[in-house]
């Protein structure tokens, strides 16, 4: 384990995307309002409030199991009040500071024979918020990105403007960005088969991601300009499934049950958009599985676009959609293959301690017990 500047730059650079990420969204929400798109707002504003809950709830719950001699009512207050996120970041850049431009730090030791302490609080810091960031993405980003899709094939050509596209397009970046980070925090934790650099894995690995994610959110789109009532029945069922996956691995990231019963519900949703191998084992016949169902599901749905096209009203290039969404789907799978078959860790963990403040030697991240790709 260890964190070098780079990270601390990143660090800093996450809550700047933070502030503007929540800005964008009232702005947005400001926009529709506006506009008398009332509903849109709500629907910005709920996704938002609800992610928020989320991070906040599961921010302070592992506070909690890892410092309860020190919790207090001011910690309490400012994960009520959704600036626990920002006391998160306060403790990671505290300690990646001192790890990645500190080299000698007095109380220092190391742990596991070669790990420095403070470079493993940096590490688990880091690894906390990329975990939170995560159900951030999924729970706000993921549905705002659908909606503004749908509003945008739902509107006339005319009055579409150049900021949609571009929001959009930030949009489906941002969240690939947000589980590449994951990505990186987790290799931090678990020992790699290859170095996870620039040039090779972490493009490869975001090319697989993002080109999934795209063919997916176009697809959702597309159900959605069809049929609303169909769109949400098929994210429940596919949710149910994704529950019904998490329920058999027999998690166990909280000490709490009902912390516990909370984040298998958010892993089902996680697992209602990409792949993530919930427990750290060997999974190659469930990630074939997984995504043999995506493309017949993808399939059926442009078969289905291709036969009710009248309903599309020609306000979309529904051939253009098409061909992207078949085109990223294919260079995406590809994009799997290559890093599962040169990059992705070898090594797997058997279910171990969450990560406190109690032995340092026996201890291991948290993100150990959280998703696994």
């Amino acid at each position: 384990m260890r964190f070098m500047k780079q990270d601390f730059v990143m660090m800093v650079l996450g809550i700047v995307v933070y502030v503007a990420d929540v800005g964008a969204d009232l702005w947005v929400a400001k926009t529709y309002f506006c506009g008398e798109q009332y509903l849109w707002c709500a629907i910005i504003l709920v996704t938002g409030f609800i992610s928020s809950v989320v991070v906040q709830f599961f921010s302070y719950i592992w506070f909690k199991e890892d410092n309860a001699e020190q919790l207090n009512w001011t910690l309490f207050l400012l994960h009520f009040l959704h600036g626990g996120i920002f006391t998160r970041y306060w403790y990671a850049l505290k300690y990646g500071y001192r790890a990645a431009y500190k080299s000698n730090i007095s109380g220092d030791k190391l742990i596991d024979g070669s790990t420095s302490l403070i470079h493993k609080r940096a590490v688990d810091a880091m690894a906390d918020i990329s975990m939170l960031r995560l159900f951030k993405t999924y729970l706000e980003s993921t549905p705002q990105l659908i909606l503004q899709i749908y509003i945008l094939m739902t509107s006339d050509i005319d009055v579409r403007t150049f900021s949609q596209y571009f929001s959009i397009t930030v949009s489906f970046t941002s969240i690939s960005c947000a589980t590449v980070d994951y990505q990186i925090a987790l290799r931090k934790s678990l020992p790699d088969k290859n170095t996870f650099s620039m040039i090779s894995s972490k493009i490869t690995y975001f090319s697989y991601k993002l080109l999934t994610l795209t063919s997916w959110i176009l697809s959702i789109a597309l159900v959605t300009v069809l049929s609303i009532n169909g769109s949400i029945i098929l994210l429940g069922v596919l949710w149910l499934g994704g529950i019904s996956w998490v329920l058999r691995q027999h998690t166990s990231l909280c000490k709490s049950k009902a912390a516990e019963v909370v984040y298998r519900i958010i892993v089902g949703i996680i697992l209602t958009f990409t792949f993530f191998n919930v427990k750290g084992e060997k999974t190659k016949i469930i990630l074939c599985v997984y995504y043999v169902i995506r493309v017949l599901i993808t399939l059926a749905i442009l078969c289905a676009c291709m036969f009710c096209k009248s309903l599309f009203n020609g306000k979309i290039y529904l051939l253009s959609v098409i061909a992207a969404v078949v085109a990223s789907l294919v260079l995406g799978i590809v994009s799997l293959s290559v890093y599962y078959r040169f990059f992705h860790p070898s090594i797997y963990y058997a279910q171990d301690v969450v990560d406190g403040r109690g032995d340092e030697r026996n201890e291991t991240c948290r993100i150990r017990r959280f998703l696994i790709q």
